[in-house]
């Protein structure tokens, strides 16, 4: 039979795997300069538990499976839930706040289309135990730093807070079937249904104002104060408050400039409770990532405490670093190595030894330089009894590399920026 890969599934070769592993270190590391310590957790997870932190959402969206015991099983579709779970069994006995990051692949089903897989790798973190505009500040801080970390220039993070939206569906005076229907018409941000829904028969006519206005509203801080006239009579300064407290920190962090103030954000997930995130870029059509604070999902688990975080996608994040024509660093390597199998291996170890990343080859003269440019290598070298020899561009041999050794190249005669 000829093997297929399953649908909205794929393999990662290497040049690609490198690029990713790249950005996902850039970012990991950025999380961690602000104290967020590194966790993993299990690929599946119980469906109970899933079910009770995501809720409804969970359901046509998560890989289900029966184990050996008849236990019901998930293969998890987020990290938020896995690390609220994580915390509450582990961490129990320790003081908060917990930082917790985490590089992990999830699974999804969905239609497969760009940047839209059934596997993808997410890079978050999560602020567990604490709340308030501070808190929230710092979750929208270290996401624009890690996001600037893997070098992509053209981003926006869009805030928001479901507290408004929730304050204009109390004060409408409507019954729970029209609040569902405003509220997935806001997590599909189609603004054409809410206008709809904010004309029905007997919706509070101040509710039905901000319900049409509020949704479009999105800029920097004076966005607050329009929301805040567009829903005067809704109840929602309390919440204006804490996000206007929470920009004058993110202005004093310096990140305000990649922030954007935005009351049309709904998450799809039903979980949050307070501000919500998405990363945009132009080069994409979908977000990079999203997050937001669900101080709900604790109690779930008998540790009841407020949480928030983000995550973001890093093949959507490749993409958009593609075309954007970004630089992503990857490890070279800085020699192909030909010669005697017996000195080979010698005059491997001993440029491994000297910090060198080598590669052992069959190849001799032009063909081992093809090689060699083939792999991006800088160098293309020969081993025999006593030296290590470097080749030239056509495949003949240079002078011997010195003892002890160099250090390793940093130009490549491959690209034709000679030999260091």
């Amino acid at each position: 039979m000829r093997p297929v890969t399953p649908r909205g599934f794929r393999d990662v070769l290497p040049r690609e795997a490198a690029e990713r592993d790249s950005i996902a270190r850039s970012m990991s590391g950025a999380m961690a300069a602000w104290g967020y310590g590194l966790v993993e957790t299990p690929v599946v997870e119980a469906y109970a538990t899933l079910e009770a932190g995501v809720g409804g959402s969970l359901e046509g969206t998560a890989f289900r499976l029966f184990d050996s015991d008849g236990g019901l099983l998930a293969l998890r579709p987020e990290m938020t839930v896995p690390i609220a779970r994580l915390a509450a069994t582990r961490f129990a006995a320790e003081p908060g706040p917990y930082r917790l990051r985490y590089v992990s692949e999830v699974f999804r089903e969905q239609a497969s289309m760009r940047g839209q897989a059934r596997q993808f790798t997410q890079v978050g973190l999560e602020l567990i135990g604490a709340s308030g505009p501070a808190a929230d500040a710092e979750v929208i801080a270290v996401l624009v730093e890690a996001l600037r970390s893997s070098d992509l220039s053209d981003f926006t993070v869009g805030v928001g807070t479901v507290e408004v939206l929730r304050a204009i569906i109390d004060a409408a005076g409507m019954d729970s079937a029209w609040e569902d229907s405003v509220l997935k018409a806001a997590h599909e941000r189609n603004l054409v249904a809410i206008d709809e829904l904010a004309d029905s028969v007997g919706v509070n006519k101040h509710a039905a104002k901000a319900l049409r206005e509020v949704p479009r509203i999105r800029g920097s801080r004076k966005a607050i104060e329009e929301c805040r006239s567009a829903a005067a009579a809704c109840c929602v300064d309390t919440a204006l408050d804490a996000l206007g407290e929470t920009w004058d920190l993110l202005e004093t962090l310096g990140v305000a400039g990649k922030v954007s103030i935005d009351f049309g954000i709904m998450r799809s997930f039903d979980y949050y409770t307070g501000i919500v995130l998405e990363v945009y870029t132009s080069a994409l059509g979908l977000p990079v990532g999203g997050g937001g604070r669900y101080d709900g999902v604790m109690a779930e688990f008998e540790t009841p405490m407020p949480a928030a975080g983000f995550a973001i996608g890093i093949e959507r994040l490749h993409i958009a670093l593609s075309e954007q024509q970004a630089e992503i660093p990857v490890p070279r390597l800085d020699a192909v190595l030909g010669g005697d199998a017996v000195f080979a291996f010698a005059a491997a170890r001993r440029l491994r030894e000297a910090g060198w990343a080598v590669r052992l080859s069959e190849r001799v003269g032009l063909d081992l330089v093809r090689e060699a440019e083939s792999a991006e290598a800088r160098e293309a070298l020969v081993a025999r009894e006593g030296q290590i020899v470097r080749l030239g561009r056509a495949g003949e041999r240079a002078l011997p590399l010195d003892d002890p050794l160099p250090e390793p190249p940093t130009k490549s005669w491959a690209t034709g920026e000679g030999s260091a």
